[in-house]
């Protein structure tokens, strides 16, 4: 729990010493979405010397165009995806429609003006770390490109990125679901969010029995395979989800056993928490540093204990910040 504050304090300590240098996300531009960023370059270099974080180099039309601005809106703007870029990246916004100093940068890099985004990830020295990502203006490309940096600098991929990664996979894979039949639905619930490739779990009743429906990714995880996994759990798997009903009530009855319900969490996190608990786990794993200091602060009773976990994920964030403040 040292350790814990200790970071916290850490990367209050940080946001406090470079928060002047860093745009205002209230009113910002929607083509740079809701990330706070470095303007200046060498100051960028220089807080990821100190900090020992790469850069993310967004160079964007600002103002630009509605592929731009969809960037801004989508890639941009998800909470998580906010939370990566800020706390395990400095990231800088070079405008490429500007003269001056963002000039310069584009001509260094050798980025066309007037230009749809493009993202360069570099090291403190400015060289860089990996391939520009141009072209692929979805949030998946630009986290993958995020988590390869990553693992190139020898890091490991915090729990809330992890939760991100299949979040966002769930929004483009070919999603499917399943049913299975069990003794008590809480259990199939943690049992079954356990697995890799699982999104999501539902409980439910169907025929006078105890069901939990899942979300999964058949690219990840087969239907042999999850059958095979079930079976050790004296769970059944079911051909035909005729009658299901769900029980909402009992969804994540796990994690309403925590505090963390008093916060906005994903589905991909709920289910995860959810499991983490049932398992004897790390709660905390999943948390983003915003989360993490939320949860301290509602532990030292200084903020109210409202339920966020059931309210829309983004209007919960909204709630948690102003809360914050």
């Amino acid at each position: 729990m040292k350790n814990l504050f200790l970071l916290l304090t850490i990367c209050l300590l940080t946001g406090t010493i470079f928060a002047q240098t860093r745009t205002k996300v209230e009113g910002q531009r929607e083509e740079l979405g809701k990330v706070s960023w470095f303007r200046d370059y060498d100051e960028a270099l220089s807080a990821s010397k100190e900090a020992n974080k790469p850069v993310l180099i967004l160079f964007q039309e600002v103002p630009g165009c509605a592929t731009c601005q969809r960037y801004g809106n989508s890639t941009l703007s998800h909470p998580l995806m906010v939370e990566a870029i800020e706390n395990e990246f400095i990231p800088l916004a070079i405008f490429n429609n500007k003269g001056g100093a963002d000039k310069k940068i584009l001509d260094k890099y050798g980025e066309p003006a007037w230009n749809n985004p493009v993202v360069r990830i570099v090291d403190s020295k400015g060289d860089n770390l990996i391939g520009r990502v141009a072209g692929n203006y979805s949030p998946q490309g630009l986290f993958d490109a995020m988590v390869k940096t990553i693992k190139i600098e020898g890091g490991t991929i915090p729990g809330y990125m992890e939760a991100l990664g299949l979040e966002l996979t769930a929004e483009e894979a070919p999603v499917k679901e399943a049913y299975f039949q069990m003794y008590c639905f809480w259990s199939g619930e943690h049992h079954l969010g356990n697995l890799d490739g699982v999104f999501t779990t539902e409980p439910g009743f169907m025929s006078g029995h105890e069901v939990v429906k899942i979300e999964y990714n058949p690219e990840e995880v087969s239907e042999k395979e999850l059958a095979q996994y079930a079976s050790k759990k004296d769970i059944k798997p079911i051909d035909k989800a005729d009658g299901y009903r769900t029980s909402k009530k009992d969804r994540f009855y796990q994690l309403q056993q925590t505090d963390l319900r008093f916060l906005p969490l994903t589905q991909v996190q709920k289910t995860k928490i959810n499991a983490a608990y049932g398992r004897g786990e790390d709660l905390l794993f999943y948390l983003s540093p915003s989360q993490l200091a939320y949860y301290m602060q509602i532990k030292a009773g200084q903020t109210d204990r409202t339920e966020l976990y059931t309210t829309d994920f983004v209007t919960a964030w909204k709630k948690m910040i102003v809360s914050k403040k």
